[in-house]
């Protein structure tokens, strides 16, 4: 039903068009329909970070198979691609194309459905011939949520009439930017989502107010997460859940004297409580994420023992899954979210510490400028005789100095704080790793000691375990020689001097 549609050859517009060019006329010419319209029902399909709309993608299905508007190629189609994860579908273009763009953790979701009608135009001249065509697919997911493709279909001969159709239709209004955004307007408002809220502020806003924001954004993300828990579509629902409170409970840590000690102590007490009802399953989660690389890791004499331990994990994470999302649903739960919004839509001045009226802008240097140096001490310190804990207390600072710059980042400038941002990463991915492997290996060692002896599998079990505790470790021996490179690239001359100049207390504002 959908031909190829070279980029070159196609416009997106918003809205119906096809009403007002169905009895235009160009001159002498006239434009009319070419047969019926054609309806069939249409899902829009996309991951729910929407990471084929970020990359300028359409994806919808359509007729039991998937039709994608790629933004620098001709549509492709593909029969009996069920929407899930990339890796699991069908073989075909879409799935090979998508496979570019979409994390193998995020799956592909049903945004809207609504319908696709297909119509034909045709110009006729004053002779009664066909000069120029072109073909409408309207994309409906709602009212005003509706984009038509237009494809032009050229007739030999008859070039000035085609130019004449397009500027007929660039007179329409300026095309959609690309099929991302089609198919972003197709989705509305409602469906965009970003795991890293911006909060608007300004220089001179309250430290309070900037505070309060965050707290109140990142308490909507987490929610946003809620409903892909309870339904089990994907482990980054748990995992952007678990990240937006993380970052709750740093902010609370960090803005000191921004709360009075009473109220900033209650937020964290029940911001945490809520993060403890999510380890176990998180946990469980990053294991069978783990699952293939883990056999690997091992010799093939010890990979029935790890099977057989993620047979059990497995079992343990369907328990684990379905205790949270009664948890979700529960109505204490429900009751305390409401509680904590409600609360975070206030200012009362009562919560109000010391520093609750800093202005923003120095009160993000101080921050910033302290925990960047705290970093630094900590980390020119570290050799290879350092003991573990102080690469972990590293790790911990880079997670506060991120939290921080990313907060704060709207006061700052975008280009040179992006930078700073990037180098803190790649420094912070080696921290990771290392906490990583040792993190894994104390677990593993916890579920070694808790095997049941009256198990057939223990002594393989073990054996398994025991294999894989000998290579992580050595894994972390690795990433734990890499910290010191690590760091002399992010202390770099070029990122040390940006940091100087956006956050040492005493730069001013942009």
């Amino acid at each position: 039903m959908l031909a190829d549609i070279a980029p070159s050859k196609r416009v997106f517009l918003a809205g119906q068009p096809g009403a007002r060019l169905i009895g235009a006329h160009v001159g002498a010419a006239r434009i009319v329909a070419d047969g019926p319209e054609y309806v069939v029902p249409l899902g829009l399909l996309d991951t729910f970070d929407a990471q084929v709309s970020a990359a300028g993608h359409l994806l919808v299905s359509v007729d039991g198979g998937l039709w994608m508007v790629p933004a620098d190629a001709p549509t492709i189609t593909q029969d009996g691609g069920r929407p899930g994860f990339v890796q699991q579908m069908a073989a075909g273009p879409v799935a090979d194309r998508l496979a570019a763009h979409v994390d193998p953790l995020r799956t592909l979701l049903p945004l809207a459905g609504g319908q696709l009608a297909r119509q034909d135009i045709k110009m006729i001249d004053d002779l009664d011939k066909v000069a120029a065509r072109c073909r409408l697919w309207r994309f409906e997911t709602g009212p005003d949520r509706s984009v038509t493709l237009i494809a032009f279909r050229p007739v030999r001969g008859h070039g000035p009439e085609m130019a004449e159709l397009k500027r007929l239709v660039a007179s329409f209004g300026a095309p959609l930017a690309s099929p991302g955004a089609a198919a972003r307007r197709l989705a509305g408002p409602e469906a965009a989502y970003t795991n890293k809220p911006v909060t608007p502020m300004t220089s001179k806003d309250r430290a309070f107010d900037v505070a309060n924001a965050f707290l109140r954004a990142n308490l909507s993300t987490a929610r946003r997460n809620e409903d892909g828990v309870i339904r089990d579509l994907d482990t980054e629902f748990l995992h952007d859940y678990r990240v937006s409170l993380r970052r709750i409970r740093s902010v609370l840590s960090l803005f000191k004297e921004v709360y009075t000690p009473a109220r900033t102590e209650a937020l964290k007490a029940r911001f945490s409580a809520l993060m403890a009802d999510t380890g176990r399953l998180r946990d469980l989660d990053v294991y069978m994420l783990e699952r293939d690389r883990y056999a690997a890791l091992v010799p093939e004499p010890f990979r029935p023992g790890i099977e057989a331990l993620f047979d059990h994990l497995a079992a343990d994470r369907t328990r684990a899954q379905s205790a949270l999302s009664a948890r979700f649903r529960s109505q204490a739960y429900l009751d305390e979210l409401a509680s904590l919004t409600a609360l975070l839509k206030h200012s009362d001045p009562q919560d109000q510490g010391p520093r609750a009226g800093r202005k923003a802008y120095p009160y993000a240097q101080a921050l910033i400028w302290k925990r960047y140096r705290k970093v630094c001490k900590i980390a020119r310190g570290i050799d290879d005789d350092t003991p573990d804990g102080q690469v972990h207390a590293l790790r911990i600072q880079c997670k506060k100095l991120r939290y921080l710059i990313e907060f704060f980042a709207p006061l700052f400038d975008d280009k040179d704080t992006q930078k700073v941002v990037k180098s803190l990463k790649r420094l912070q991915n080696t921290l990771g790793n290392f906490n990583d492997y040792s993190v894994q290996q104390v677990e593993l060692l916890d579920i070694l000691a808790r095997l049941d002896e009256d198990s057939s599998d223990v002594i393989t079990q073990a054996a398994g375990l025991g294999a894989l505790v000998s290579v992580l470790h050595q894994k972390q021996l690795e990433e734990r020689g890499r910290v010191a490179a690590s760091f002399a690239a992010f202390d770099a001359p070029g990122t040390r001097h940006r940091v100087r100049a956006l956050f040492k207390p005493g730069k001013s504002a942009r």
